[in-house]
């Protein structure tokens, strides 16, 4: 007689899966808290919104001004902040703002809109809008002289401003 056999319908039921296999295994999750995986958020409050925004404007204003100084004034000016008082330091925060600089622009103005189509008094229709690829023109040029900028720090400060721009925990 086989084993199939020798069983009845009686002593197959329900009974064979009250073992948990799965809580045998070392690396299941029965066996240690899920919850310490991901600790819990803090909720974001207004003023760190606002705070944000500041940083922002801050990128921004420095963007203008690194663009408003001439290519012949980088290398003087460089060297003057370098020579002062904790010069290396201010190098390595200008080092961040260009690499932050850099990460916004290469995310780039977002998703192109549709060029609108006006109607005019004539009852005829006109586009309105800059030709293709006008608005990455001006995210172009910002790199550009963000890179050369980046250049001229690397240059007077030296390879270390990079090092430790990318290893501090503090962000600008």
């Amino acid at each position: 007689m086989s084993i199939i056999q020798q069983h009845s319908e009686a002593t197959l039921g329900d009974a064979w899966r009250t073992i948990n296999i799965d809580a045998l295994e070392e690396d299941s999750p029965l066996n240690f808290d899920t919850s310490t995986l991901s600790p819990p958020q803090p909720e974001i409050s207004e003023s760190d919104v606002r705070g944000l925004a500041q940083q922002d404007a801050h990128l921004q204003t420095i963007t203008e001004v690194l663009q408003s100084i001439k290519a012949s004034e980088m290398t003087p000016l460089l060297n003057r902040i370098y020579g002062s008082e904790g010069g290396s330091e201010l190098l390595d925060v200008l080092v961040k703002y260009l690499y932050k600089g850099m990460a916004a622009g290469s995310a780039g103005p977002g998703p192109r809109s549709p060029t609108r189509i006006i109607p005019q008094a004539t009852g005829g229709f006109s586009q309105v809008g800059s030709r293709p690829g006008a608005a990455n023109e001006s995210v172009t040029a910002a790199m550009s002289v963000l890179l050369s900028w980046h250049e001229k720090a690397v240059e007077v400060a030296g390879l270390g401003s990079i090092v430790r721009c990318m290893t501090d925990f503090r962000r600008v």
